[in-house]
């Protein structure tokens, strides 16, 4: 697969009860994990979105004070995928379905609707 097939991304995830996995870099217990419901996931990732689309607030900053993944410690940059042990851009067939199309379906720059995934809610941002 050649580069150009590929994209990077970033990413704010949520994690709820329904994640897979219900611990996190900053929750390693999950005892706020177990306790978000989905719908609250997605409704704190609407103002989150909502405030980076304004100016407001800054994808990366933000990413590193709330997102589940660990990615947040880089600002939310996917460098080394949670979804996927490939580093870096990713291909088609590497990340989960609805995370893959979304990214792909972005411009550079532009930041997705809210994404379900099997690890929670996802906003991402396409960086290349």
């Amino acid at each position: 697969m050649s580069s150009r097939d590929q994209v990077k991304a970033s990413h704010i995830l949520i994690k709820h009860q329904g994640s897979r996995r219900k611990a996190s870099w900053k929750d390693p217990e999950g005892k706020v994990i177990m306790t978000t419901t989905r719908e609250a996931a997605v409704e704190q990732l609407k103002s989150i979105r909502e405030d980076i689309v304004s100016g407001k607030a800054n994808f990366e900053d933000v990413a590193t004070r709330v997102s589940d993944c660990s990615s947040a410690k880089r600002g939310g940059d996917l460098g080394r995928p949670m979804f996927s042990a490939h580093k870096g851009p990713f291909g088609r067939g590497q990340m989960q379905k609805p995370f893959e199309e979304a990214t792909y379906a972005l411009k550079v720059g532009d930041i997705s609707e809210i994404v379900d995934t099997d690890s929670g809610v996802h906003i991402i941002k396409r960086t290349a």
